[in-house]
């Protein structure tokens, strides 16, 4: 048994030693434990228990027993955030254009243009980075909406990034909006099930991705009766992207008319809908997946992030990141942003008058980033507490780093105060993917290569 925290290299040998036994304890001391289930709060001073790949016990003075223990005084521990929409291929092509004008400059730069020459192994080395990236920054799971997928080549590309990385990830595939491709999805979907799904106990799992309408790209991708078949046969959810605007509202009616609506499925974005449209997602428990910065920034519809319809309805969302071109690459991002705007509008919408403003709080978009996130996936189960039975996807966040300490306030310093470099160490399943600050088992000269290589391949050709 050792005792110490993890900046030390004693106990990640440890760790790393024994990461092959399925009885493999670590025992996390000492603790300020943001457990974000709803029945167990914050615990002071508490230890949390992991077993194999799971956890098993949260409590004072638990047994060290056997266990490899990690002193976590002085710090946070935390579930690891969930991202609910990326797009990961286009991840070496981040900020390449910072201040995009609208939705359509994005459009035509990115879908129309850099897409259409992308090979399966550009699609694996803008995943990697991004699945890379988000273990840095805290998500542990992460739903890439691979809207890309030109042949099956760049499917398997897509979905052996996500697994060469160990994050948990949730490939949700579409075809591609523009350019040659081979039109062999959604078909292909069934032998990525069978080739990489096909367990039940696993870090992977796959969605079907769709768009809202048919105005973007034609009704090849767009969301109906014949694409909601298609998964219910394979026993998969939905993410439903580009869900904005009058066009979406008419469709979210029609598609509550056809009964297929439901918590398996996911909306992306939804602004600019209209009440009816709303009232429909609420009574028929479809989730939602807001992008604050995205919707702000790029200006999506209305620009502002639907939270407060969203909540209006009963329904708690989750967060995301979207597209790297233009945006943050982490959580924090997003919980500050929509932290800011709904607060802003919620006292603009009451100033003059006596009334007294409906502001969420810190603890509001921890939630949405975690616990939310998970449901939103499919995955609340298995990801986004820290729950014994839950999967132990967690954070140690260094409590006592000159931007966070003191510690006053636990939720409010994890939203207001932290950010990647505070995350000493991440678990995914189980297993030590980041520790004493540093993703785990990254060539990083070898990956800065393949990432200038394939930007400067994607760019060129492009251009071409």
């Amino acid at each position: 048994m050792i005792a110490s925290g993890t900046t030390s290299p004693a106990v990640l040998a440890q760790l790393q030693h024994r990461s092959a036994d399925p009885e493999r304890r670590i025992l996390f001391a000492g603790a300020t434990i943001v457990t974000m289930d709803p029945d167990s709060g914050v615990l002071d001073g508490a230890d949390l228990l992991v077993e194999g790949d799971t956890i098993t016990a949260i409590g004072p003075d638990l047994s060290r027993d056997g266990a490899v223990v990690v002193d976590a005084t002085g710090t946070l521990l935390t579930p690891g955030f969930v991202d609910t929409h990326r797009h990961a291929w286009e991840t070496q092509l981040r900020r390449i254009m910072p201040d995009v004008d609208d939705l359509g400059a994005y459009v035509m730069s990115t879908l129309a243009g850099y897409a259409t020459v992308y090979r399966p192994q550009d699609m694996y080395v803008g995943t990697k980075l991004a699945a890379l990236t988000a273990i840095d920054c805290g998500i542990t799971c992460m739903l890439d909406f691979s809207h890309n997928s030109r042949t099956p080549e760049h499917s398997d590309a897509a979905v052996h990034a996500l697994i060469d990385t160990g994050i948990r990830g949730v490939h949700a595939s579409m075809g591609p909006h523009f350019g040659d491709w081979d039109k062999r999805w959604p078909g292909d979907l069934a032998r990525l099930k069978d080739t990489y799904f096909a367990g039940d106990d696993q870090l992977l799992t796959l969605r079907l991705a769709a768009l809202a309408t048919d105005e973007i790209a034609g009704p090849a991708l767009a969301y109906g009766p014949e694409l909601a078949r298609t998964a219910r046969d394979l026993g998969i959810g939905v993410s439903v992207d580009a869900v904005f605007g009058t066009a979406s509202a008419q469709a979210i009616g029609q598609w509550a008319k056809n009964g297929i609506l439901g918590p398996d499925l996911t909306l992306i974005h939804a602004t600019g809908l209209t009440p009816a449209a709303w009232k429909a997602i609420g009574e028929s428990g479809t989730t939602i997946a807001l992008a604050p910065t995205s919707d702000a920034q790029i200006g999506l519809e209305t620009a502002i992030p639907a939270i407060d319809e969203a909540l209006s309805v009963g329904v708690r969302p989750g967060l995301s990141i979207d597209v790297e071109v233009a945006l943050a690459s982490d959580m924090f991002t997003q919980m500050r942003a929509l932290h800011a705007i709904q607060r802003m509008r919620a006292v603009n919408a009451v100033h003059g008058t006596d009334e007294q403003p409906k502001r969420i709080t810190t603890h509001d978009v921890l939630d949405f980033a975690t616990l939310q996130g998970a449901r939103t996936n499919g995955l609340a189960g298995s990801t986004g507490s820290l729950t014994v039975g839950k999967k132990a996807d967690l954070l140690v966040i260094q409590a006592e780093d000159l931007n966070n300490m003191p510690l006053n306030d636990p939720i409010g310093t994890v939203v207001l105060g932290s950010d990647a470099r505070n995350i000493s160490a991440v678990l995914i399943n189980g297993e030590v993917r980041k520790w004493n600050g540093q993703v785990l088992n990254v060539d990083l000269p070898a990956l800065r290569d393949e990432v200038h290589a394939s930007r400067a391949y994607v760019v060129n050709a492009f251009a071409a």
